[in-house]
């Protein structure tokens, strides 16, 4: 049975934004039965790269599906809202929004955090960390069988991976500024949103565009519920596939890509609800559909700031003026 009802909430949204989506099939996942079930990359904007543009993601774990809940009912949101809100028209001549909502569909048909292959997603790109990683939850390469596999050494990337990277390179790193969100969940007893890197505890190259990004969240929503902070403060892993896309970014030094993950602290949850703990999708997912539907609002207004905030780029991000001033702030916040 191929019953999915996150793609099939995906695909009722398409139908809904008939024109004003650009949709394309990035990658088939083959079922073991024969069939097959689609990686959808959703653009809706200007399809110009002179304009900025930014990335939601979800799904990449298939056990976490509140990850892609929470790209879908923001992606439904503005489509209903394409139907009468002239300003989210404006905007959106000014920016480009890319959905990946299901990365990894065959994982979240089976229930796994891996996808049908055993690899884990998040462990899979060609980045080994240059510090030491805790034990199998850093990424290990000895079996399938055990959870944070890798693949097998010099693999090509999963095609998930592959389809992942191929629309982050064509819609987002073409342009001169781009905003990526990776929306997750995991036993945290916190909101976080990371940032690059995963592979080194060493200070990413955009650290003060980073540090300014934070000031305008915190400036826009007094009374937020989020960390901020680089993953390397919570753990090093091998494989980060945004360790990877950024630093291909930083290729060019003219580009300024921002990519984040977020993770939602399931603890949260759990501590409400406590018989979650017995349900492998309860300790990453809430259950019980009201708290659902809190979950999902807690975090919209995020993603419509992030998406603002990639349109309006150019009012916070630094010049070379102040970006000494926030780039040793940053140092001081979360490497000193």
């Amino acid at each position: 049975m191929n019953y999915l009802p996150e793609l099939e909430a995906v695909e009722r949204i398409l139908d809904l934004g008939g024109k004003h989506l650009d949709v394309q099939i990035a990658h088939q996942a083959a079922l073991p039965n024969g069939s097959t079930l689609p990686v959808y990359a959703i653009g809706l904007g200007n399809t110009s790269h002179q304009v900025p543009a930014i990335g939601f993601f979800g799904g990449v774990h298939g056990l976490e599906r509140i990850g892609a809940e929470v790209v879908i009912a923001f992606l439904h949101s503005l489509v209903m809202r394409l139907q009468w809100d002239a300003t989210l028209h404006q905007q959106l001549e000014s920016v480009r929004l890319v959905f990946m909502p299901i990365v990894n569909p065959g994982g979240m048909l089976m229930g796994t955090r891996a996808n049908l292959n055993g690899v884990d997603l998040m462990r899979n790109a060609p980045v080994d960390a240059v510090d030491q990683v805790p034990f199998l939850i850093g990424g290990q390469r000895i079996s399938a069988g055990l959870p944070w596999y890798r693949g097998r050494l010099g693999e090509a990337m999963e095609a998930e991976n592959q389809a992942l990277c191929g629309v982050v390179e064509s819609e987002l790193l073409t342009r001169r500024f781009s905003l990526a969100l990776d929306c997750h969940s995991g036993f945290g007893a916190r909101d976080r949103l990371w940032f690059p890197y995963a592979h080194t505890r060493k200070p990413i190259t955009h650290l003060a565009e980073m540090q300014a990004l934070k000031e305008v969240f915190l400036q826009t929503y007094n009374h937020h519920a989020y960390v901020f902070e680089p993953q390397s403060l919570q753990y090093l892993a091998h494989g980060d596939i945004w360790d990877h896309l950024y630093l291909q970014a930083c290729d060019n030094e003219n580009r300024v890509f921002l990519p984040l993950t977020l993770e939602m602290g399931s603890w949260l949850w759990i501590k409400k609800n406590p018989r979650q703990m017995f349900s492998l999708k309860g300790i990453f997912n809430p259950l019980i559909e009201h708290r659902q539907h809190r979950v999902l609002r807690r975090h919209l207004a995020l993603l419509d700031f992030l998406s603002r905030a990639a349109c309006s780029y150019e009012r916070w991000l630094p010049f070379e003026a102040t970006r000494i001033k926030l780039h040793a702030e940053a140092l001081k916040n979360w490497y000193d």
